[in-house]
């Protein structure tokens, strides 16, 4: 072997050897839920793309149902009138017209593309509009559930059990670790502090716990996707995870394959605990308290909307220093804000590219020496 090539042959195992060492930093995501590639019960909104007011659209229905469910049409007073149509009608067109403005879309009471992939979207299954009010408004800022329900003042030490984890197969202490994290989200700028404790021992004043379908509270769940987890405001303190879900509960969910429907547990919990605490959603994109959150996205940090909204509520911790603890891993905190795969961050892709770029580079000038 000659100098140069023997030069070329460090080099490229140089690069596999960090290109792998990348791999492990990242982490390979583990998945605890449902196996096979699910159904997800709003893709097929996709067709109504371009359907405007007086069409009829087989399965129109089960859009009004979607927006019924989330608050934008009302509940029927009589059971005997729940039945609903396919018709683009009039009423269709005001919820329409209220989730655009209360997502900040374009408001035209149409079913354009942005509005309907926004629908599609997994999200959580609290609504949006509760008893006719709606909280988002397209303000731009955090909101509250009607009455602004809280914890009481003298109770700023919380208790919280997992009572449930059926269907998923991480480990106890995997699962402690992710809402032990979760909560410590909103610990660090409140006064409030969380304490798991054994509910066979103690009353704990939150219950946490993983379900399937019709478990008792009147908020089915769909199965894969669609509706991801609920909670409700203080002080009932329950937050229920589908268990159909294939949920991601350590290594970098951004890094799964783009063929998976793999979903953040962490993400989706500190946006439960939100709610846990009398925060309603927010329409600010970046919030943890949006609404959605597509497939590999991984979103943990509080955004200013949530920590104002959260302070408004509960005060400002003194040991807050105004900004967040980051993710222990350099490479999850540069996909923080990453939207998964169907519209990558600018910074999440420049990075990729960049790192591959490198070692490509940095392989080649030894390669042609």
């Amino acid at each position: 072997m000659n100098f140069h090539s023997g030069l070329a042959f460090w080099a490229l195992s140089a690069a596999l050897i960090l290109l792998g060492s990348v791999v492990v930093v990242s982490g390979h995501p583990s998945f605890h839920g449902g196996g096979g590639a699910p159904s997800n019960p709003w893709e097929a909104f996709r067709n109504f793309t371009g359907c405007l007011p007086g069409e009829n659209r087989t399965g129109l229905a089960d859009l009004k149902r979607y927006l019924r469910h989330f608050g934008y049409l009302p509940n029927p007073v009589r059971p005997s009138n729940s039945n609903l149509s396919d018709a683009f009608d009039e009423p269709l067109r005001e919820a329409i017209l209220s989730y655009q403005r209360n997502f900040r879309l374009n408001a035209t009471g149409f079913l354009d593309p942005s509005t309907v992939d926004l629908m599609a979207q997994p999200r959580c299954g609290v609504a949006d509009v509760v008893n006719g009010t709606a909280s988002m408004r397209g303000r731009g800022l955090y909101s509250y559930f009607p009455g602004r329900p809280t914890w009481p003042s003298q109770k700023t030490n919380l208790t919280y059990a997992i009572i449930s984890t059926a269907g998923v197969s991480a480990s106890a202490s995997t699962l402690q670790g992710v809402f032990s994290r979760a909560f410590s989200r909103w610990s660090e700028v409140t006064t409030l502090t969380f304490a798991q404790v054994d509910a066979a021992v103690v009353e704990p004043d939150i219950t946490i716990g993983f379900f399937s379908g019709d478990h008792g509270d009147g908020e089915a769940f769909d199965g894969a996707l669609g509706t991801l987890a609920h909670a409700f405001s203080p002080p009932d303190g329950r937050l229920h995870l589908d268990a159909a879900e294939n949920w991601v509960a350590e290594g970098d969910v951004t890094t799964a394959s783009s063929s998976s429907w793999a979903v953040d547990l962490e993400s989706v919990v500190v946006h439960e605990i939100g709610h846990l605490l009398g925060l309603g959603h927010s329409s600010v994109e970046e919030a943890i308290m949006y609404p959605t959150i597509r497939i590999r996205a991984k979103k943990v940090l509080l955004a200013d909307d949530d920590i104002q909204g959260i302070q408004s509520l509960y005060g400002r911790n003194p040991s807050y220093n105004g900004s967040t603890t980051p993710p222990s891993s350099t490479t999850t905190a540069m996909k923080e804000r990453d939207s998964s795969g169907a519209r990558p961050s600018p910074a999440t892709a420049g990075w990729t590219l960049a790192v591959g770029g490198l070692l490509v580079a940095a392989t080649a000038s030894f390669l042609f020496l």
